[in-house]
């Protein structure tokens, strides 16, 4: 068996490796997996565990077989949850990657107002979710609220909340307001890494601002469209807090998505093995679809985009 020997060179008297060092050891990761272990995956093999249990959350867990999971796919409000949760993702998805993906390219650029730009959009991102759904409350609120006296300018139903429709883009609208300079970072960062010899043999080819975008950065940044995309359909797929300060699903039940329709069941009627199948279901859908985008993207084979640079 041969032995690698890493290069020495001297610096200052000492002596310094340089070469292979190898992979960190397991045991770096330990903490992060413990972590992991803890918070996210003995929380899901309870939830499991309960979605095949009758439990009030009182008396002890009472097995019931497949009965819960029966119901499930029987019940009618659970279907219009579901697809309730596909549509809002689907709309916050197109609006949110666009501008994203806009804002953040050109965050990456060297423009003098840049930095104090890109400082002001990213404020949402650091309030809470529940300031901000009790904020843009109070500002549609049809009878006190902002809305009363700019909506009728733009064409706008001051009653935008009494509105299926009106409800659910309010919604997806407050989510990207808050979540859309998260993603912009994203693709700030990706920009950056994009080699500037590529936009400089463009130029020398004659290629406009609009073809070096479309053949240039859309191609180099789709990795991180990919990456961003698996964040927002997850953080899609769970709103909560926005619809329960905001609607409380409604009007009626128009906008009672997976996450409120678990919350309602489980808190409110106190039928938690029929939440937790809820959950589990909704945990299902959302890695069935990261997997989806994952695997027609190509990004399980992603290599560097700076390879041969």
């Amino acid at each position: 068996m041969s032995h690698h020997t890493p290069h020495v060179k001297t610096r200052g008297g000492r002596k310094t490796a340089v070469g292979n060092v190898g992979r960190p050891p397991v045991s770096w990761a330990l903490p992060g997996i413990l972590f992991f272990a803890v918070f996210a995956i003995v929380p899901l093999a309870i939830a499991v565990y309960l979605s095949f249990c009758q439990w009030d959350g009182l008396n002890s867990p009472t097995p019931t077989g497949l009965d819960n999971w029966t119901r499930l796919f029987k019940d009618p409000e659970f279907r219009q949850a579901a697809w309730l949760s596909l549509l809002l993702t689907t709309i916050s998805w197109a609006f949110q990657t666009p501008v994203a993906l806009l804002l953040g390219v050109w965050a990456a650029g060297r423009q003098r107002s840049r930095a104090v730009l890109s400082a002001v959009f990213f404020v949402p991102l650091l309030l809470s979710t529940t300031a901000i759904a009790m904020l843009f409350h109070a500002l549609l609120d049809p009878n006190f609220g902002v809305i009363t006296e700019i909506g009728p300018w733009f064409g706008i139903d001051p009653n935008i909340m009494g509105s299926s429709t009106g409800a659910l883009l309010t919604v997806a609208f407050v989510g990207g307001w808050q979540f859309m300079p998260f993603h912009t970072l994203i693709y700030q960062g990706g920009a950056r890494q994009i080699p500037e010899v590529l936009y400089q043999a463009a130029e020398m080819d004659g290629a406009g601002m609009f073809r070096q975008f479309f053949h240039i950065t859309l191609p180099q940044l789709r990795h991180t469209i990919t990456t961003s995309s698996v964040l927002m359909i997850v953080g899609s797929l769970t709103y909560f807090d926005t619809v329960l300060i905001m609607t409380k699903g409604g009007p009626g039940t128009d906008t009672t998505v997976l996450p409120y329709l678990m919350y309602r069941t489980g808190f409110q009627t106190y039928d938690l093995g029929y939440a937790a199948a809820i959950a589990t279901a909704l945990v299902v859908v959302a890695t069935a679809l990261s997997l989806i985008l994952v695997r027609f993207s190509g990004f399980g084979n992603m290599r560097s985009t700076r390879e041969g640079m």
